[in-house]
């Protein structure tokens, strides 16, 4: 189960890798100039509707929203493409990469 917090938090922490600020999120966003700051504080809680429009305001699925096992989910994505463009071969290569930095 999803809670204020929770949501807060993932808000928070896509927003800083998108770069933006709470104020020019908000203002973008059409709404006052607090408003992500205080869904971040957790006194506040976005409508359905409003919800949406943050995901495609974070370029973002609502799925990936609530993914918090991915912390950058359009880096996820557009790596994801690239491999799709190159040779399988090297798609081998880099798992085996990938599984040394995780040792």
């Amino acid at each position: 189960m999803y809670n204020s917090k929770d949501f807060a938090k993932r808000l928070s922490e896509l927003r800083l890798i998108n770069s933006v600020s709470a104020r020019d999120m908000s203002l973008s966003l059409g709404q006052s100039e607090s408003y992500i700051n205080k869904i971040e504080n957790s006194k506040a809680f976005p409508s359905m509707e409003m919800f949406f429009y943050i995901c495609d305001y974070l370029n973002i699925s609502p799925k990936d929203f609530f993914d918090y096992g991915v912390k950058n989910p359009n880096l996820r994505d557009a790596i994801i493409q690239d491999l799709n463009q190159i040779d399988y071969k090297y798609i081998e290569n880099l798992h085996e990469i990938i599984k040394g930095l995780k040792k």
